[in-house]
């Protein structure tokens, strides 16, 4: 009797070591996907650089292929929807109109940035957002999220943004910081990491109006969302456990950056997004580096498309974006 009682135990502890070595290879059970990845020069691919570092290093969990930084963010409609890019930090209403475009070809799987637009100038002539009327201001981002931002505010604010300010439209920021150093009485709307930039570059420059700020002082219960990680909807479906690893890694490199600021404007001049380190450092506060996944995403993001399609429907491609834009898995 007893004998059969140890053998029926050996049995039992041999099926339960057996089951666990095989969740066990469950579990290690690895997708070896290369993971096709793009980025714009700027905040968004600043969210990026310990990934970058952890792949170039081999400490990442996936199999990364990072393309060169663009400028430009329209050089990154035609790969996400070709499939030469998996996933990409794009701007926030860029993602709605691709969406629009294939017809719910991608997902969004976190947040970027939130604002990162600040009005600069040399004098005191601008302290509110009404102050800009009937001043020549120098701009990036034509039909982008900068141009929609600031339309919003100035819509908000009573006033029309073809009619009560004479935008001048840089080709990039080198442009735009060009007019600062030249013309004393110049104001410009720039992003990070570009203000700190021209602050740095240009005497007497100073930030007349962070428009983060001036949004959040609006009727509205959103905040900007400048730019998100797109993913095509196919490489996400067929790819899930790879979409989990990135956003943990994608998580935790969102937060050495904000966290590690000087380590991370190491990388972020490795890597070539900014050109100095310390610049990259002195920039960062005001990149508001953010990662917002799930029903987070989707109440930020929804929220400031709303805003933007409320202005002109075609700044989010036509239509606001379905549930299935949103990633929650």
């Amino acid at each position: 009797m007893k004998s059969k009682f140890l053998k029926r135990l050996v049995m039992a502890a041999t099926a339960i070591m057996a089951g666990a070595v095989l969740l066990t290879g469950c579990g290690a059970a690895k997708d070896d996907t290369t993971v096709k990845v793009g980025a714009m020069s700027g905040p968004t691919a600043m969210t990026m650089v310990k990934i970058m570092d952890d792949a170039e290093n081999g400490k990442a969990t996936c199999n990364y292929a990072f393309s060169d930084l663009a400028t430009d963010a329209s050089a990154m409609v035609a790969p996400l929807t070709k499939g030469e890019i998996d996933i990409a930090c794009i701007p926030s209403n860029l993602a709605s109109v691709i969406y629009n475009k294939t017809e719910g070809g991608i997902v969004v799987l976190a947040t970027c940035n939130l604002g990162v637009l600040n009005v600069v100038e040399k004098g005191d002539s601008v302290n509110a957002v009404t102050d800009l009327a009937g001043k020549k201001v120098y701009m990036t981002g034509e039909g982008a999220v900068p141009e929609y931002t600031v339309r919003y505010i100035l819509s908000k604010n009573g006033m029309d943004f073809d009619k009560d300010i004479e935008v001048v439209w840089c080709a990039d920021t080198t442009e735009a910081l060009s007019y600062l150093k030249a013309d004393d009485a110049a104001i410009a709307i720039l992003p990070q990491p570009f203000v700190t930039a021209a602050i740095s570059q240009v005497e007497g420059v100073r930030i007349a109006i962070d428009l983060n700020e001036a949004w959040n002082e609006l009727d509205t219960d959103c905040n900007i969302v400048t730019g998100v990680v797109a993913c095509r909807k196919e490489f996400a479906e067929d790819h899930p456990t790879v979409i989990k690893n990135f956003l943990e890694e994608y998580a935790a490199s969102v937060e050495y950056t904000s966290t590690n600021t000087e380590e991370a404007a190491a990388l972020i001049e490795k890597y070539g997004i900014v050109a100095k380190a310390p610049l990259a450092q002195k920039a960062l506060p005001g990149c508001n580096l953010t990662c917002k996944t799930g029903s987070e995403l989707k109440t930020a993001l929804s929220g400031y498309l709303s805003a933007l399609y409320e202005l002109n429907p075609a700044s989010v491609g036509g239509n606001l974006p379905g549930d299935d834009f949103y990633y929650n898995k």
